[in-house]
């Protein structure tokens, strides 16, 4: 998906712009979904590419939303983030590459695997 810095910044909310196109993080415990409890999938704010099942959410006490496993083995991909002076691994959207958030080797059975997600970057479709 090819847009214009621009065309992101007019279609997306000043936070969602920051956060998937800029590589930001929301303050903990202040995004809309860190503590949602609904069924649906989780897409990307960007191009609406399914990430993350709610089945999959769990509570990881971070105040970011946490999942141990993507929607389908190619709705992400990852890269080294070296950034504040941390090595972590960046997820980001494989559709668009938004920045999503980061995973780390932590999360809960069957993966052991914590997707640690700014709100920001999802749309909760809801069933």
């Amino acid at each position: 998906m090819e847009k214009s810095d621009a065309e992101w910044q007019k279609e997306l909310s000043p936070e969602a712009y920051a956060v998937t196109r800029q590589a930001g993080t929301e303050a903990p415990f202040t995004g809309k979904y860190w503590n949602e409890k609904s069924d649906g999938m989780y897409a990307c704010v960007c191009c609406g590419t399914p990430l993350f099942d709610s089945s999959t959410k769990f509570e990881s006490g971070t105040g970011w939303p946490a999942f141990f496993a993507p929607a389908s083995s190619d709705a992400l991909t990852e890269r080294a983030d070296r950034s504040h002076f941390m090595v972590r691994t960046e997820v980001r959207c494989a559709s668009c590459e938004a920045h999503l958030g980061h995973v780390f080797p932590d999360g809960p059975a069957p993966t052991g695997l914590r997707y640690c997600i700014n709100s920001a970057a999802l749309d909760l479709k809801k069933t």
